[in-house]
């Protein structure tokens, strides 16, 4: 298998670091709002490296964080941690403020069909791993206190910019957004691994640790998730690529001064979602979720569909026309697919054949939009029988994971009852003389191909 690796900047033979399994790190939401259908395009590309990767025969082993603590507002060392901009907004404890974004992340990360890591770990849960490391760090010369805070020194390194290539004179204070000079620091690109409370007095979570009461930084609580569950060598290392820089830089810095070695050797990045405003982001306002998609009677295994259509390593534009495209071609694939006759007996030779194609494509920096190709050949290809073709996809599918095997029933019966439940929404609305309402849902329902009739006996449609 062959992928593109951010640290080496090539796509290159993937090889673990012990034969036959792989341990993957993916580093997870912080739970101060609702997770937008951008960050779940992120995680449906891990997924897809995780079941392709298990598909290839590996034994995987993956755990992924929640940060509930840490996350500052800049994505640096400057603002508000972000859970306590939500406590303010919300007027909850932290903790129930996480516990709701955890719930509402997974609700979504499920609809998507995504496999829930077998690791599952919150920030809150290790502090003592935290500790444990920034007191080696310190012991070792890679780390310093000042003003109450604990910094990661990293003129210690001479490579501490390897992953992205930055120069630290292009990334001086006042160059990022919303980073500010912190006069603690010996180097300003130096990142906290431990704030005080005198900092911030007013934070609500707050443990006990040898430089005063206070919080871990964000980067290393990554770090210490992944080596405490992972162990010391790690195979692959993922997020969004906006997490390669500081995020991921800093892993790399606080992990291998602490360990002695060379940590992670994979570096997997997914590219954004963008709307026709640019990358989405929580801070635009109004946040688009899976669950949004599915109240407005889209099949969110259409954004899936959608997503493995695009390169994980390309923006993908979001629109909801390519939407209602993805889930119109969605379901003629199902009904194709449930027409077939899978009558016969398995044809090893063709089985194989198709099967080596569609391994060939996904080996290949996970190439998921031309193993659908391989897909639309197989269903094209008049030469091999029903049954074959059935089993075909179903092993297609353990990647895929949109559900092609799905009778035209089921689909039928899942459109009716969208259709259903939008005509009596209309009812009540025109009921309570809210006609705009009214005919938003007629168009809406006009937008997916539905044309509703009024008649005096009620209302109809047609698909058009």
């Amino acid at each position: 298998m062959y992928l593109y690796n951010t640290l080496t900047k090539k796509v290159e033979e993937f090889i673990p670091n012990e034969e036959g399994k792989v341990k993957i790190y993916t580093c997870g939401p912080t739970v101060y709002g609702y997770a937008h259908i951008g960050n779940i395009r992120n995680y449906i590309g891990h997924d897809i490296l995780d079941k392709t990767l298990r598909y290839l025969g590996y034994d995987v082993k993956r755990a992924m964080n929640i940060t509930d603590v840490g996350h500052l507002t800049s994505d640096s060392d400057s603002g508000m941690d972000k859970m306590e901009v939500a406590r303010k907004r919300e007027k909850k404890s932290s903790m129930e403020i996480a516990k709701f974004y955890t719930d509402a992340f997974f609700k979504d990360f499920e609809l998507a069909n995504c496999k829930i890591p077998e690791i599952i770990s919150s920030a809150t849960e290790n502090i003592d791993m935290y500790i444990k490391m920034i007191e080696k760090l310190i012991k070792d010369g890679y780390a310093y206190e000042s003003g109450g805070n604990v910094y990661f020194d990293i003129s210690k390194l001479d490579n501490y910019y390897a992953l992205t290539n930055n120069k630290e004179d292009e990334l001086v204070v006042g160059a990022r957004e919303g980073v500010e000079e912190d006069s603690n620091k010996r180097n300003q690109a130096d990142f906290a691994l431990w704030f005080t409370v005198s900092k911030f007095e007013n934070h609500e979570l707050q443990w006990d640790s040898p430089w005063g009461r206070g919080y871990p930084g964000w980067h290393i609580e990554c770090s210490g998730i992944s080596i405490k569950y992972l162990g010391e060598y790690l195979d692959i290392h993922g997020g969004a690529v906006d997490n390669a820089f500081p995020h991921h830089t800093n892993e790399i810095a606080q992990s291998e001064a602490y360990l002695g070695h060379k940590w992670c050797n994979y570096w997997f990045h997914n590219e954004y979602l963008i709307d026709e405003t640019g990358k989405m982001a929580k801070s635009k306002g109004a946040t688009l979720r899976v669950t949004t998609l599915v109240e407005q009677g889209y099949d969110p295994l259409a954004f899936r569909f959608m997503c493995l259509n695009s390169h994980y390593r390309k923006q993908l534009l979001f629109t909801y026309d390519a939407l209602k495209q993805s889930q119109s071609t969605l379901n003629k694939l199902r009904r194709r697919i449930s027409s077939i006759d899978g009558e016969g007996v398995l044809e090893e030779d063709k089985f194989n054949y198709y099967k080596d194609k569609f391994i060939k494509e996904l080996s290949n920096d996970l190439n998921t939009s031309n193993a659908l190709t391989v897909l639309y050949d197989l269903l094209k290809d008049d030469d091999i029988n029903g049954y074959t073709k059935i089993e075909l996809i179903n092993d297609f599918d353990k990647v895929f994971d949109v559900e092609l095997i799905k009778d035209e029933e089921s689909v039928d019966s899942e459109l009716q009852s969208y259709i259903e439940d939008a005509i009596e929404r209309r009812k009540k609305a025109k009921e309570n003389k809210d006609y705009d309402e009214a005919d938003a849902i007629r168009e809406e329902l006009l937008s997916k191909g539905i044309k509703l009739i009024d008649t005096r006996e009620g209302t109809s449609y047609e698909i058009i």
